[in-house]
Parts: C-alpha cells; structure tokens; sequence
C-alpha cells in the first residue's frame, strides 16, 4: 500500500509534535533535577552545620558535667570540713567546760583558803587600825524577801565599849565591780540586822584594784588585801 503525501505529512506532524512535547518535558526535568541538586546541597550544608552544633552541644555538656562533678566533690570537702569543724568546735566546747568546772573547784579552793587566812588576819587589822576587837569570823546566810543571802566573814566584837557586827567577803582580786555587787548585799543586810548596833563592811583579798579602792571610799567600807599589816 503506497503513502499518499496528506499522510506523510500528517505522521510528519504528528511525530513533529511528539517530540516537541518530549523536548519541553526534557527542560523542564533538567531544571527540577538542578532544582533539586541545589537544595540537597543546601540541605548537606544545613546537617554539616547541625551536626557541628550538636557537637559544640555535647563538648558543652561535658564540659558542663565536668564542672558539675568538681563541684560535688568541692561540697562533699565542704561537707567534710564542716563535720570536722563541728567536732573540733564540739571538743572545745567541752574543753571549756572541763576548764570552767576546773576552775570553779580552784576558786572554791581558793575561796576557803582566803577564807582562812581572814580569820587570822582582818582581826588583828582591825584591832590595830579601827580599835575594834572581834574574836572569829564564821560564814553566815541571811534569808531577805525570800532570798538567801551568804557572806564569807561575819563577825560580833566591840568597839569602844559598845557590841559592833562586821560583815565581810573574801574575794581573790577585787575590783570596783565586786565593790559595788558587795555594797549591795551588805544594805540589804544592814536592814535586818538591830539598829542598835554599829556595822562596817569590808572586803579581803590578795589584790586590790585601784577601781575597789576608790568604790571602797566612797561607799564608806573598807578593803583588806592579804599583805596588809
């Protein structure tokens, strides 16, 4: 069967626009494949960078864990260092304690032992300085306003004919503080004791401070050390 020229043309035309059709489709896949070249390079780059900051992120981290366990090791010192200082603190406290009793007993010790020593000496001064002759001393408690009241020394004599009470209290080293707290004492003493009588006050110790002396004078009583004739 021979092709008419109206056919040729016609299967001209047709192929003619089959490959025009299959051209257009061509450029337009070569630009979606540049297209899409393009973002992946985008999208490489974009997980290149990523990954860096996830990496700078966990160098963070650990650098932060790092920091994070000396510090917990710095706190468990501190904690350390606390208990020992507690306890050390604790020792001293009981050190002080220990002193403090020690203390006390040496001062009651001592106390007795000034004790004594005025009954030999504050007669003898007082007979030489005051004219005034009192056989003995002896502690004495008084109970004023429901309160008990202990003096070291006290002491009934005579002065110039008349009875006379001495009252008084030994103390190691006095100084114008014990004046004062012993002048209070003494007027409260004072009060209970008969009108009729004269009464002095004094103190005894081995060291009298210039403070006590002067508080002594003014409050009109007299202070003794153990040296004085």
């Amino acid at each position: 069967m021979a092709i008419t020229r109206e056919l040729y043309e016609l299967i001209t035309k047709i192929v003619d626009d089959r490959v025009k059709e299959i051209k257009v489709t061509r450029e337009e896949f070569d630009k979606l494949r540049i297209s899409m070249e393009k973002g992946f390079t985008k999208i490489s780059k974009a997980m290149e960078k990523l990954a860096l900051r996830v990496n700078e992120l966990a160098e963070a981290q650990k650098a932060t864990e790092e920091r994070l366990n000396k510090l917990a090791g710095r706190i468990d010192e501190l904690a350390e260092a606390q208990k020992a200082t507690e306890n050390s603190l604790n020792r001293l406290i009981s050190a002080v304690s220990d002193l403090s009793q020690s203390v006390g007993r040496l001062s009651d010790v001592i106390g007795f032992g000034l004790e004594d020593i005025a009954k030999v000496v504050v007669p003898g001064w007082l007979e030489r300085h005051l004219r005034i002759f009192v056989d003995g001393f002896e502690r004495c408690f008084f109970y004023i306003d429901g309160k008990e009241i202990e003096v070291n020394l006290y002491g009934e004599g005579f002065k110039d004919g008349g009875k006379i009470i001495v009252i008084g209290e030994c103390k190691s080293r006095i100084y114008g503080r014990d004046v004062n707290e012993f002048i209070e004492k003494y007027n409260l003493i004072r009060k209970v004791l008969s009108p009729d009588m004269e009464i002095i006050g004094l103190m005894f110790g081995f060291l009298i401070h210039p403070s006590a002396q002067k508080a002594a004078e003014r409050e009109k009583i007299y202070v003794i050390a153990s040296y004085m004739k």
